[in-house]
């Protein structure tokens, strides 16, 4: 399978943040049963869910863990030509507490509301593991890969880091990106995310990615792009990087 595909499949999984959680009905034995969920990615691009404990899909996965994941682009005007992406997966729920403070620590960075509710009702965290992917990028772009996620190499410290200096000290800048891309200006956009192909931006409730125009393998690197595109006069293109 071509590496574009692939990187086509992950930049959509980026792009979106809720998704329909397919399960193994309990109530209804083998029938499917579809909820809609809120997901960020963890630090290796699996991903992450927060689930009441009282909801159909958490029992449901506490009775069989196999289940499915489908990611649609939002807002197109023709779904059957847009792309969207079918993750295979085995639910695991999040029981160590390093594992759970990293968790809670990355998505309430992209859904800060969850802090709430996770602490006054039984939320837990989840994990989707990856077995195999289905990515449909349009009318006969159809195929099955097994690698779509890529670990973010920032995850934790260092990626905390660079977000707290970038909302702290350079507005301005977020704000460029934002104009850049046609997105609203209003509320202030916040950086909540940043792995080696793009940023995560969050305005209001609502999330965007934007990608690098290449790949960033260092925090070097990363401030390097984040420079060049702070100063560009339009959205480069992948593999052009505004000098």
């Amino acid at each position: 399978m071509s590496v574009k595909t692939i990187k086509h499949a992950r930049e959509l999984l980026l792009k979106e943040y809720h998704a329909v959680l397919s399960t193994h009905s309990k109530v209804m034995p083998g029938f499917p049963f579809g909820s809609v969920v809120p997901y960020c990615l963890d630090d290796q691009g699996r991903p992450l869910l927060l689930i009441s404990r009282i909801a159909q899909h958490t029992h449901n996965l506490q009775l069989q863990p196999k289940c499915s994941l489908l990611v649609g682009e939002r807002g197109v005007a023709d779904v059957q030509a847009a792309g969207r992406l079918t993750l295979l997966a085995e639910a695991r729920q999040l029981e160590e507490a390093v594992e759970i403070a990293a968790a809670a620590a990355r998505y309430y960075r992209y859904f800060p509301n969850a802090q709430n509710y996770h602490q006054a009702h039984d939320f837990d965290f989840w994990r989707l593991e990856p077995v195999r992917w289905r990515y449909i990028g349009g009318f006969g772009a159809i195929h099955w890969l097994d690698e779509v996620a890529l670990a973010n190499p920032f995850a934790g410290a260092q990626e905390q880091s660079m977000l707290a200096h970038m909302n702290a000290d350079h507005a301005a800048a977020i704000a460029h990106y934002v104009a850049l891309n046609g997105l609203p200006m209003e509320p202030a956009a916040q950086l909540v995310g940043l792995d080696s192909e793009g940023m995560h931006l969050r305005i209001g409730a609502v999330l965007h990615w934007l990608a690098f125009p290449q790949p960033c393998s260092t925090p070097v690197e990363v401030r390097q792009a984040l420079v060049a595109l702070a100063r560009a006069e339009v959205w480069p293109t992948s593999g052009a990087l505004p000098a």
